[in-house]
């Protein structure tokens, strides 16, 4: 199936939630609609947009005149630039400030004297998270599309929430109940999950004791209002969530699986032969919010192959001190070489320092860095093994080069990606919230030299080969692809 060139400009404006693991999906699916011959606009608050332009260069974000970056304010206070901000102020203070500004953004892009080249907006991708979009779209005519970034299986999930409200699971009668078993509840009972999920299992925000708890509520409110957009926009692809996606089927509008993005972004833009990937403002596929360090790269060149234990616990995830001790002395002691991300804000509340002695003990054979390209990374032969959060862009990267992973979740829907790497997929092996440097240790070795690691990548490079068939010519995600390009953007 080719993309078919419409006599109509379609301008698409395009909203991602304002964190990286969000912006990044978000960024590569734009790519592909301006490939495919689509007026872009893509839309920032204006404190990442600050961080990006101060990471990339104050020309970096100047666009082409069919790639437009805008920008809206997020409603919270000034902060610290480099930092990460608190994402339950993030969701209450978009969704309650969020609507009197991207109206006039789309007025303002719909006005023909702005400019004569910016066509008027024709559809709107919002992420799922940012749904107050939707009255915006409702009011202005313009059909929008919500484009979820997690996994299908943590989508179901939240989809969820509101039935363990009414069966009263959730909220907890008191604290004793996170640590009494009663999270080990298994719900059998959410069509196209039996048999995988626990309590413990489903999104993070059910471990609350208020029913007024800001995140629950919210992720109650954003995935029910997942029905009144046009159509679903997945990263993911059927073979790996194909129960999950059926089973969605009979309570959402229609979905679009067409992940992983990454790849498809390869497939349709780097080699499709597609409008040029060309400015400096497209350089990459991603946006990162923090400076990347490639010289790590070239430490990996100097490695033989898979011997090296890639860490990376995200752009959000934050520990104590106590638990990055634990993850040092762990990775220490396993004697194997290691490259580890640590973001200047990994440590709640402080500043990530390392334990006395630590640097000098494996200086020969490990790389510190506080950010990295991440696919280019997770791509090189060197990587053996990925001790990760689980959040849905890194589990997804990992499956699609054929890693195998130690999972430590923090939050959100990590806990279900972790779940299903372990029981579903075979790719994956859990460390307990309470980490110990001994069994970061030992399981680190078990990954890297043992039986069931040797498991988990035959396995990991098993689910490679299928993700990159999906996303090729005649794969189940490219076909979605373009009927969304083809029977669905282009008929308004």
């Amino acid at each position: 199936m080719e993309s078919k060139q419409t006599t109509k400009p379609q301008h698409v404006v395009c909203i991602p939630f304002p964190a990286q693991g969000h912006i990044n999906p978000m960024f590569k699916l734009a790519k592909i609609l301006h490939a495919k011959g689509f007026h872009i606009t893509f839309v920032n608050t204006e404190y990442n947009h600050q961080r990006l332009l101060k990471f990339r260069g104050p020309h970096s974000l100047d666009g082409l005149s069919d790639f437009r970056y805008e920008t809206f304010p997020d409603g919270l206070p000034l902060s610290n630039i480099d930092g990460t901000q608190d994402i339950p102020s993030l969701c209450k203070s978009t969704t309650e400030n969020g609507t009197l500004p991207i109206r006039n953004l789309i007025k303002k892009l719909n006005n023909s004297t702005v400019s004569s080249c910016v066509p008027p907006v024709t559809s709107i991708i919002s992420d799922g998270c940012m749904s107050f979009t939707l009255d915006v779209a409702k009011e202005m005519d313009i059909p929008e599309f919500l484009f979820w970034t997690p996994s299908a299986c943590g989508f179901m999930c939240y989809l969820h929430y509101k039935d363990l409200v009414e069966k009263g699971l959730v909220p907890l009668k008191d604290n004793n109940y996170l640590v009494n078993g009663y999270l080990e509840t298994t719900l059998n009972w959410i069509d196209g999950m039996s048999n995988i999920i626990r309590l413990m299992d489903m999104p993070s925000f059910v471990r609350t004791t208020d029913i007024n708890d800001i995140m629950l509520n919210f992720l109650m409110r954003e995935s029910n209002r997942a029905s009144c957009g046009t159509s679903i926009i997945l990263n993911t692809f059927y073979t790996l969530e194909h129960s999950v996606l059926k089973a969605m089927t009979s309570i959402l509008p229609p979905i679009y699986d067409i992940g992983p993005l990454h790849l498809l972004y390869k497939e349709m833009v780097v080699q499709g032969g597609e409008k040029s990937d060309s400015g400096c403002y497209l350089m990459g596929s991603n946006l990162h919010l923090w400076k990347e360090d490639s010289k790590c790269l070239e430490w990996l060149n100097s490695k033989s192959l898979g011997s090296i234990v890639y860490v990376n616990f995200g752009s959000i995830t934050v520990m104590t001190n106590q638990q990055m001790v634990e993850f040092a002395w762990g990775l220490c002691n396993s004697n194997k070489e290691f490259l580890w991300i640590i973001r200047p804000d990994l440590v709640r509340g402080d500043t990530a320092i390392l334990p006395e002695g630590f640097l000098e003990k494996t200086k020969d054979r490990s790389f510190l860095t506080s950010w990295c390209p991440q696919e280019d990374v997770l791509g090189h032969p060197a990587i053996g093994g990925f001790l990760t959060h689980c959040g849905w862009n890194s589990t997804l990267e990992s499956i699609c080069n054929g890693v195998p992973m130690l999972c430590w979740p923090f939050f959100a829907e990590q806990q279900t990606n972790c779940r299903y790497s372990y029981m579903k997929w075979g790719i994956g092996l859990e460390i307990n919230n309470d980490v110990k440097r001994e069994d970061v240790t030992i399981l680190i070795i078990e990954l890297m030299d043992g039986e069931k690691g040797r498991e988990m990548r035959k396995n990991a490079q098993e689910w490679k080969v299928k993700a990159i068939a999906a996303t090729q010519k005649g794969g189940t995600s490219f076909i979605k692809m373009e009927k969304l390009v083809n029977e669905v953007l282009t008929q308004f």
